[in-house]
């Protein structure tokens, strides 16, 4: 870790995060007071499960992967966080630590904000807290989803499904995430995601061009098999 920088980045961090975006300026400023801003190399830890909780994170450039450890050591990748959003949160309503990690996927500008001073600032201006709670309520919806996906939908409309969302209606997209962790989040191996990959573009629905590529050809057929299969 890189250590901290100064206020001159808090401000900009605060700015970018939807769950601040109704606040005035000279509120926004309140939020930032209690900011402190850290840079994390490639690969660098965030945290880690197990880590004393009562922070929200909010990540200001770059990608961060949370993911979960089984007993055994296999990871299980949760979600990829992009510039904007914020993780940590429910340790702020908790005595719990952490249960999840967090890993920079690219070097990476992190915001800080303490749990305390950011519930009392949460009841002088409830839309924060209402705007926690309504990203909270998706990223649930969103979980129960991914594992009605897992346990009742073929790989074929997994990995379909996945396209289709990575894609956001564009043509050619790269993958944000290695092939790895894409698998682990889909619940299946990364050799069968490959194969099933491989498969689409055989049938011509996808191309493949490099590591992470990939050239949407047929989206009908795609979601043909995201809605049937």
């Amino acid at each position: 870790m890189s250590g901290c920088c100064h206020c001159e980045n808090h401000a900009s961090c605060i700015e970018g995060v939807p769950i601040f975006a109704s606040l005035s300026q000279e509120e926004k400023m309140e939020i930032a007071e209690i900011a402190s801003t850290k840079n994390y190399k490639k690969g660098e830890t965030v945290y880690m499960a197990g880590d004393k909780g009562g922070t929200l994170f909010v990540l200001y450039t770059g990608k961060v992967k949370l993911f979960r450890l089984n007993a055994n050591g296999k990871e299980q990748m949760l979600r990829l966080i992009e510039p904007g959003e914020f993780i940590g949160e429910l340790s702020l309503f908790s005595s719990l630590p952490l249960t999840d990690n967090a890993q920079a996927l690219e070097d990476t500008t992190m915001c800080s904000l303490q749990g305390d001073a950011l519930k009392e600032l949460m009841a002088k201006y409830p839309s924060i807290a209402f705007k926690v709670m309504d990203e909270l309520s998706r990223r649930l919806e969103k979980a129960e989803n991914r594992i009605e996906d897992i346990s009742l939908s073929s790989v074929s409309k997994r990995v379909a499904g996945a396209l289709l969302e990575l894609s956001e209606g564009r043509g050619e997209f790269d993958l944000p995430m290695t092939k790895g962790d894409l698998a682990s989040q889909l619940g299946m191996t990364q050799e069968t995601l490959s194969r099933r990959l491989a498969a689409l573009q055989d049938e011509g629905l996808i191309r493949l061009k490099g590591h992470r590529k990939i050239i949407i050809k047929d989206r009908l057929g795609l979601e043909t098999i995201n809605l049937y299969e």
